[in-house]
């Protein structure tokens, strides 16, 4: 029989040592609201950016020029795409530093009805690689699979030329025993229902003597119902993330243009308050309470204040040149705070056009002895019809 417990943990050493990135963990109220991995939800993966576009230029993209992979980041994007459908596919190896097996798939699309009216889909698989697993003499019984996945319908309509709104219906699945039997009876897949709601704002303007095209755009990510691998046990929020940004594309000549975006992330999950030796609060609010109530707390819940709410806001900001729209480059940079997830790095890449295709490619640049996110590459091919 399967021991449950030993197996979570194991998992849950996989996301922990991921913290650099995630800024929170599948894990237990921490005893000082304001050290790191204190914001507590569930599958983590939702907050991975998947493609390697967005990932070469720090992440960003709440705001910066659609592709078929835009529904990951601002599905409003889709209603200003000038192809009539495309097909993207996105592969990581995620964790190399740790794990030689970990990884990151993401497949999606879109299909415009009509000059106004566009609909996409996409599937995002997480695999963890294979865990071993033990019995309570720790003998070999087994290897599990586990792993996690989100499926997603996205929908965006513009008003005009300049603005457009946009949303998704997401469901998840987070198989941690990939299906094999286990000693806890009531354990089980967690499974959830969330939707994103999102917005996007284009201006045709002249700045600094550049033809230039404006843009802002915000994205409520992952909204939705609690998420429990245990038929009557601890329900954990799901990732909920406010997304929003800005960019500015230069369009220099016929040959070159310019893109800078910058965005900004916060989390509307609560923040794990303060406790004393008896368990008792002594800073900040009880996390226990219902997602409509965290969505609007989650901005003033914090132990150590409005300072601390500060420190939960992430930021990305990055670069990307295209050349005759046919070769990119790209870079970035992505920031997180020491004490709420310590996620700083590096980012740079490149791409190319080539008749129907593209072709990305992102690399994350990090101190190897520190982050386990270094050299984590990420591949991209997107099919234009």
């Amino acid at each position: 029989m399967i021991k449950f417990k030993s197996l979570l943990l194991t998992i849950c050493g996989l996301f922990i040592a991921s913290s650099n990135l995630f800024s929170q963990t599948i894990g237990g109220s921490q005893t000082n609201g304001s050290e790191s991995n204190n914001v507590v939800t569930a599958v983590p993966f939702l907050l991975i950016v998947p493609d390697a576009r967005s990932g070469a230029i720090g992440n960003v993209g709440v705001a910066t020029p659609g592709d078929a992979n835009s529904t990951s980041m601002n599905p409003a994007k889709m209603a200003f795409l000038e192809n009539d459908y495309s097909i993207g596919l996105s592969y990581s190896p995620w964790l190399r530093n740790i794990a030689t097996d970990v990884s990151l798939s993401y497949l999606s699309g879109y299909y415009k009805i009509d000059d106004r009216n566009t609909i996409g889909a996409s599937l995002r698989y997480f695999s963890l690689g294979n865990v071993q697993l033990t019995d309570a003499n720790q003998q070999l019984i087994g290897v599990s699979n586990p792993n996690e996945l989100a499926f997603d319908i996205s929908y965006s309509r513009s008003f005009g030329e300049d603005f457009a709104l946009g949303g998704s219906v997401r469901y998840i699945n987070s198989n941690l025993q990939s299906n094999l039997t286990s000693s806890s009876a009531n354990s089980k897949a967690g499974n959830a229902v969330a939707i994103d709601i999102a917005a996007l704002y284009t201006k045709k303007t002249i700045l600094f003597n550049t033809n230039t095209i404006l843009a802002a755009g915000i994205n409520f990510s992952n909204i939705g119902t609690k998420m429990s691998y245990t038929q009557a046990g601890t329900k954990f929020f799901l990732p909920s993330n406010l997304k929003v940004g800005g960019s500015a594309k230069f369009l220099l000549d016929d040959l070159n243009d310019i893109t800078i975006g910058l965005d900004f992330n916060k989390l509307l999950v609560p923040t794990q308050p303060s406790y004393d030796s008896n368990g008792n609060i002594i800073a900040g609010k009880d996390p226990n309470r219902s997602v409509t109530s965290a969505l609007f707390s989650s901005f003033g819940d914090a132990p150590g204040g409005f300072s601390e709410e500060l420190k939960e806001i992430g930021i990305s900001t990055g670069v990307e040149y295209w050349y005759n729209n046919t070769f990119a480059l790209r870079a970035g940079y992505n920031y997180e705070n020491p004490k709420k997830g310590n996620s700083s790095y590096l980012t740079v890449g490149a791409g190319a056009r080539y008749n129907k295709f593209n072709f990305d490619f992102g690399y994350l640049i990090a101190d190897v002895k520190k982050s386990p996110l270094a050299k984590t590459m990420r591949f991209g091919l997107i099919y234009n019809y």
